[in-house]
């Protein structure tokens, strides 16, 4: 039981996936953990296979406080550049948040503009578990885009390599030419588009 006198601050961990690969949306998550329900493994989702993480996401989400994802599309990220798309993906995560976090706990050294404080940390999905859950729960969504959008668009195998630029994926793309959800400000997409890759 919670005293009458208890003030529960609100942290949410904010962090993001699918910054640099040349297809596909970038993906932010927000999460308020619950302090007196804390989640074992929670580490960097890179460093987590993907049945660890699908397991981790249950978790999350069960039995956080509360949590988000935003989405920035294909097209913000070609228009406003993606940085830019990725601030405004953290800012919808944590806008989205059922509860009002008092601040943000953001993985990085950047911070978009939010309502409540926000505060950066570099490897901050190491460093804070809430930061860990959001990369888990950002990683797992754009994942699971990525394999929506290869059965949509199989010549570029984007279920195997999630967009990045692997070799069989530019290879894909100086073959096919660039699919609609490939990023146009992205170089090798560019190159792609006009027969230069």
């Amino acid at each position: 039981m919670i005293s009458p006198g208890l003030v529960i601050y609100r942290v949410a961990g904010v962090d993001e996936a699918g910054r640099g690969p040349l297809a596909g949306p970038v993906v932010a998550g927000a999460v308020i953990l619950n302090p007196a329900d804390p989640i074992a493994g929670l580490a960097d989702s890179k460093q987590l296979s993907p049945t660890t993480r699908e397991v981790l996401e249950e978790e999350i989400k069960a039995r956080a406080l509360a949590w988000h994802i935003g989405v920035a599309s294909v097209r913000e990220i070609d228009r406003v550049n993606i940085l830019a798309a990725t601030m405004l993906a953290m800012e919808r995560a944590v806008s989205g948040l059922s509860l009002a976090p008092d601040e943000a706990w953001i993985d990085g050294n950047r911070a978009p503009a939010l309502r409540c404080t926000a505060r950066t940390f570099v490897k901050g999905d190491v460093l804070h578990p809430c930061i860990s859950a959001a990369s888990i729960l950002a990683k797992v969504w754009r994942d699971r885009e990525m394999i929506s959008l290869h059965a949509r668009y199989p010549r570029y195998d984007f279920a195997k390599h999630k967009g990045y630029p692997t070799r069989a994926h530019l290879d894909a793309l100086a073959r096919y030419g660039p699919s609609p959800c490939h990023r146009r400000s992205f170089a090798p997409v560019r190159r792609a588009l006009h027969g230069e890759a």
